[in-house]
């Protein structure tokens, strides 16, 4: 497989899976603004990240192999955090066509407002 598939997966995997923690960490915060944020995480991040997946397979090639492990989080403001360092870094090896660009804009907007909310809302 070559590079830019494995990055590609990669990319999509840890943002489903973002969605997943988000939704667990959801339902476990007994703050009503950490319920919202999250919420508003998930219900967007999975969205995001099928867009960006079938822009790019219609662009390249299918993504065929994802990887198989998957982290459970409990903090989310760190979580959050590190998904952000994550998207940063892997814009650096993930094909730089412009519409791909934009959906992963879109995505660090969400981001940015999850932790915004996450730290300053309380």
């Amino acid at each position: 497989m070559a590079d830019y598939q494995k990055n590609a997966a990669l990319f999509v995997s840890v943002l489903l899976h973002s969605g997943t923690n988000a939704h667990f960490m959801h339902l476990q915060t007994k703050s009503l603004s950490q319920h919202k944020a999250l919420q508003r995480y998930y219900e967007n991040v999975v969205d995001i990240a099928d867009r960006w997946a079938e822009a790019f397979q219609g662009c390249y090639d299918v993504i065929e192999s994802y990887p198989g492990d998957f982290h459970i989080a409990k903090m989310p403001l760190t979580y959050i955090q590190k998904i952000k360092d994550f998207v940063d870094g892997m814009r650096k090896v993930l094909p730089d066509d412009s519409h791909l660009m934009n959906i992963i804009d879109e995505l660090c907007e969400l981001i940015d407002t999850t932790i915004y909310r996450l730290r300053e809302l309380k």
